[in-house]
Formats: C-alpha cells, structure tokens, sequence
C-alpha cells in the first residue's frame, strides 16, 4: 500500500486552496531540492530529486512550499494505527508506504476484499488517497502499484512475468541512473528481454546484482514482510579508562558521536526532532540537557547543538567519567536529510559521505573535530577497560 503523493495530500488537506493546483515541496531557494510533487507538476516533467531552479523553469506556475514533517509524520501515524488495527503482519518501509502479508488468510474469506475494504477505511477516515497492489511478492506488489496509482491492481499467481515483461527495465526495484545506463548500453530496455537472457549472462555483466535484478525482472522475491516495531530513540555513550577534563579532546567526542548517530538515522531513513547530551562526573553525578529542534539527521544542524548543549552541561569543572549523546522522537522518511531545508550540493556531500562508509566502514570518513576521538580510540585500545568493544562506541544502543 502506497499513499498518493503523501506530502501534497497532507498539504492539501491543510489547505484546501491548493486542490488541482501544480504544487512543489522542497527546498524554496533556487538551490533547494524537490521533496515531493502533486500529479499537475509531473506533466511538465518535474519529478522528485529535482533540483528546484530546474523544477521552477519547467513548472513556473507551480505553488512551492516548504513542507513540515511533524505534519507528514501525524498523518502517517494515524494510517499506521488503522493498519496496526486489521492486519496481523505488516512492514513500513518508509512514511508513506507499507508491505502487509495475508498469506493464509484466504482459508477465513477473501484476502483481497479485506485489503480493499481496509483502502476504503483508510480514505474515509484520514481522507487521504492510498492505492494497493495484490500479487504473491514484494517486489511484483511494489511495480503493480506504481503502475496503478492512484487505483488498486491485482497480479494473480502465475501472471507475474506477463506483467512484468512490457515494463521498462528502469521500473525494477533497485535499478538506479547508473544501473539503467548500463542495462540500455546492453540493449535492456524492456523487462522481457532481461526475462529471456540466461541469468549466468546477467551475472557475467553486472556481478551479483544482475542475478538480482533477473530474478526481480521473473517476478522471484522471496524477501519477507519484516514486522513492524517503531524505533524510538538512538544513543550512543563512552565510559573513560581514566575520568578526563580535556574539554578538547571531550568535544571532539560529542562530535564523532553526533556525527555516528547521524549516518546511522540517514542509513535507516529516520529523522530527530529532539538531542540529549549526557555527563557523568567522577562522583558519579548525572546530568542531561536536552533540545527540541525541526526535523532532521543533518550534521551541519545537529553537531553545534550538541556541542552548544555540552557547553551549557559541563560548567562544574570536575574530571568526567562518561559523555553521551542520544536523539529521539525519531519519525520515519524517505529522505537522507531535511530536504525542505538543505541545498541541492548539501544533499550531494551527505550521499557521498555515507556511500563511502558503506563501503568502507563507519569510520572511514570523518569530520577533522572529531579525529580526536578517533585518536583516543586507538590509544585506549592498547589498554583496554573490561576487555570491552572499543570505547568510541562501546555502548551503542539503537
């Protein structure tokens, strides 16, 4: 089940004015990014991911706000709980879009009639547009969909490679520009043609994602719906071999820690709306500060924070036996920063960063304030406490 353009049709319930009319979410400035786009904007060619100067010059009648996630995050908390009401195991991929598994329940009554009636439930009660698409994998179920939106479509068993095959090979889960650009340049332009090659040959041109992408391309997906359980907080803490007074080298921590936590909410689509920073004195005296802040899993945002929000902690001058930092009230999205705000060169920097961390490791890219702590690490490895994890992150909780 996927909500319609979900950021417009909350905005359009909020305003009423902006029904029918071409709007554009995302960053307002010229270097911002498109979020999100109503249907009358797509007919000029503007998509999400867009630059906004771009967006502009295609769509210049276009209506631009800025958007509000706290909004978008009330509106999908309340689809969530009717879900949560009539299904007995579903998965949120992301703030607008949910996987629900009815295997077996056609022994009790027809599992599409439920899905159905639970669309007509959803739009009467949230008012909000939703389409569904019924077929025997997540990915068939997926591009079923996004061919049908708005509306609902159902691919019976067996029907999924007649289905599949007229669609463009860009239309497969996980097959990005760079992908695409490569399938073309093999003369993969149609789901069908990719049907027909052996997957030996797939694999010899593109590694292990071309036995992925053939065995999307057939309909195979044998990937479950993984139950749903809402993330409500993530921190990490150090605990010293030796209580320190360094405020240098401490703000370097609170750094590496803010900039850890960061990637971790980007890397599982999450958003902060609240930073909590954590000192423990040598006599075992506690003390927390906490702010509230708009929505997002930016560094460049959340760093001075939590640097601002140790320096107003830490006035009593006495050796430190731990620091801490954790964010909450996090909120789904499918967005790696706030988009709303940030600018399109921004946006790039973060992706590159965490491409790079994925590929090689956490740590592996690092802002200069915090190779302090990179430092620390190391040293304290060569005498570690307890014989514990390294103490950077020893005591990652997510």
């Amino acid at each position: 089940m996927d909500l319609d353009t979900f950021f417009v049709s909350v905005e359009r319930l909020l305003n009423r004015e902006l029904i029918k009319k071409p709007v554009l979410i995302g960053g307002v400035s010229d270097r911002g990014v498109v979020a999100a786009c109503s249907y009358e904007t797509r007919m000029f060619g503007v998509h999400s991911g867009m630059p906004m100067k771009m967006a502009r010059m295609l769509c210049p009648e276009a209506i631009i706000l800025r958007g509000n996630t706290a909004n978008y995050s009330k509106f999908s908390d309340m689809v969530t709980e009717i879900i949560k009401e009539d299904i007995p195991l579903y998965e949120k991929s992301s703030i607008d879009e949910f996987y629900i598994d009815m295997t077996g329940m056609d022994r009790f009554f027809s599992s599409f009639q439920m899905i159905l009636e639970l669309q007509q439930r959803i739009v009467k009660e949230t008012h909000l547009p939703i389409s569904f698409g019924f077929a025997s994998s997540k990915t068939v179920a997926k591009m079923a969909t996004n061919e049908i939106k708005p509306g609902k479509l159902r691919i019976e068993s067996g029907q999924e490679k007649p289905f599949l095959a007229p669609l463009s090979v860009k239309k497969i889960p996980m097959v990005g520009d760079k992908t695409y650009q490569t399938l073309f340049s093999l003369g993969l332009r149609r789901i069908k043609t990719v049907q027909e090659m052996p997957v030996k040959l797939m694999e010899t041109a593109l590694g292990a994602n071309g036995r992925s992408i053939w065995k999307k391309a057939n309909g195979i997906d044998n990937s479950p719906v993984m139950p749903y359980s809402e993330r409500k907080s993530i921190s990490t803490e150090r605990t010293f071999e030796r209580d320190t007074i360094n405020v240098i080298h401490l703000r370097g921590i609170i750094t590496a820690m803010v900039e850890n936590l960061t990637f971790q909410l980007r890397k599982g689509s999450k958003l902060t709306s609240c930073v909590t920073v954590k000192i423990r004195y040598s006599d075992f005296n506690t003390h927390t500060k906490q702010l509230r802040l708009p929505y997002t899993a930016a560094d460049h945002i959340l760093i001075p924070q939590a640097l601002n929000l140790f320096d107003r902690l830490y006035n009593r001058r006495l050796l430190v036996r731990l620091v801490g930092v954790r964010f909450s009230h996090l909120v789904g999205g499918g967005y790696q920063i706030n988009l709303f705000d940030d600018a399109e060169e921004m946006i790039n920097l973060y992706q590159a960063m965490d491409h790079l961390r994925k590929r090689f490791g956490e740590r592996s890219v690092m802002l200069a304030a915090g190779m302090e702590a990179k430092t620390i690490g190391r040293l304290s490895q060569m005498n570690p406490f307890s014989g514990g994890p390294p103490p950077l992150l020893a005591n990652r909780k997510i």
